[in-house]
């Protein structure tokens, strides 16, 4: 049992935990914080992975953006404070007996799966930030920049929509 193997256990649960209250809290905002604990989660898993970079914009992006966009629609948006989800208590049950045998079945799965010998150690360490920045700039760059003017209209429609619901008030 080794160090790493810890750190991975606890967060994987984090990730199914984070994800599993995220689909059965009522309250957005419950649900926004779990998501959050998901995200951060997974860019753990990504760092053990030795995917530091995608870790750190795994944080960046889901953990921070996406969650602040989330907060701010919450804020934004007309919804009734009162709790809506109280006769779910079957639902609730159903849900904690699937999540517990899904985990069995793939604890199972994974305990008696025989796998194969880890890759022999790489020679040098390498620099994944500069291996991604130079696919992306070389090989993937047309790409990239449609991507950036699809985020452009995308938010130039976000504002045309939000001031058109302004105006009708």
């Amino acid at each position: 049992m080794t160090g790493e193997f810890v750190a991975f256990f606890i967060l994987s649960l984090l990730t199914i935990g984070g994800a599993v209250f995220m689909i059965s809290f009522t309250r957005v905002v419950h649900m926004v914080i779990s998501l959050g604990v998901t995200f951060i989660s997974i860019a753990g898993l990504f760092v053990l992975l030795g995917a530091e970079f995608v870790g750190v914009a795994q944080i960046l992006v889901y953990s921070g953006a996406i969650s602040i966009l989330m907060l701010f629609g919450i804020m934004l948006t007309k919804h009734d404070a009162n709790d809506e989800g109280t006769g779910r208590t079957w639902k609730n049950r159903f849900i904690l007996l699937f999540v517990i045998v899904l985990f069995g079945l793939l604890f199972w799965g994974v305990q008696n799966t025989p796998w194969p010998a880890p890759p022999p150690p790489a020679e040098a360490p390498v620099n994944n930030a500069k291996e991604i920045g130079i696919e992306v700039f070389t090989k993937f760059v047309i790409p990239f920049e449609l991507l950036s003017v699809l985020l452009l209209v995308a938010l130039v429609g976000a504002i045309i929509m939000a001031k058109k619901e302004g105006d009708n008030e």
